[in-house]
């Protein structure tokens, strides 16, 4: 080991040449941490009519600070009347939408026909359950015409819990969307009689809610989808 260095005359104290590796060997250990989830940000809503329904959704694909793509489309058709939209881990999110589409097929092939909304919002529930122990880092919207022609938007959380309702959001941006659907759609706590609105009025507000939260979140923005579901099929 290396001499102590001589003090200095006016120093009492002797400085050693071990003290600086016996400071670094006491420090405290440094944990890491990995995750095997991410957030990728995004935003998309649902909003059910009489007769149709109208999905939105954003396309950027972003982390924190990081903007990976700004045209990722986070919406897939699973059948003629019915579409998924889904927030959060991009790769979880296009694994879920693969194993999906197999098990409509399976269906198909066995049933002679395609699977009808609320047969896929049921068997969504069944896969998200099925991994809640790992689970897909998803949170999803449903949307879809009934076999009674009436349309249904479906809410999802991350396990599979869900429930159909008039309008419902996602994502990162959700909180300033669902504001603006309770104002514009429920009317509550309004005194004025509320006046329906009409299709092309729903696609007119969900251009202007995208647009408007894209200004104030910043995982969400870029570009916007908008699909509408009816008896005639997805446009």
């Amino acid at each position: 080991p290396p001499p102590c260095i001589p003090p200095a005359a006016n120093d009492s104290r002797a400085v050693c040449a071990r003290e600086p590796l016996r400071a670094i060997a006491m420090q405290a250990p440094i944990e890491h941490r990995w995750s095997p989830y991410e957030d990728n940000g995004g935003t998309c809503l649902g909003i059910a009519g009489d007769d149709y329904c109208v999905l939105a959704a954003d396309t950027r694909l972003s982390t924190g600070y990081k903007i990976h793509s700004r045209n990722c489309s986070k919406v897939t058709q699973l059948t003629d009347k019915c579409v998924i939209a889904s927030c959060g881990m991009k790769s979880d999110a296009i694994t879920l939408h693969k194993n999906l589409k197999m098990r409509i097929i399976t269906y198909e092939h066995k049933h002679r026909r395609q699977p009808s909304v609320t047969a896929i919002a049921q068997m969504l529930s069944t896969m998200l359950y099925y991994k809640r122990f790992f689970p897909y880092y998803t949170f999803n919207v449903l949307c879809g015409v009934d076999d009674e022609g009436k349309g249904a938007v479906y809410n999802y959380d991350a396990i599979g819990s869900f429930e159909r309702c008039p309008y419902t959001t996602s994502g990162s941006g959700s909180a300033l969307v669902m504001s603006v659907l309770d104002c514009q759609i429920k009317r509550g706590n309004q005194t004025q009689a509320a006046t329906p609105l009409g299709k092309q009025d729903v696609v007119e507000m969900c251009k202007d809610v995208l647009s408007s939260v894209g200004e104030r979140d910043i995982y969400t923005g870029d570009a916007g989808e908008i699909f509408i579901i009816d008896a005639g099929g997805v446009s």
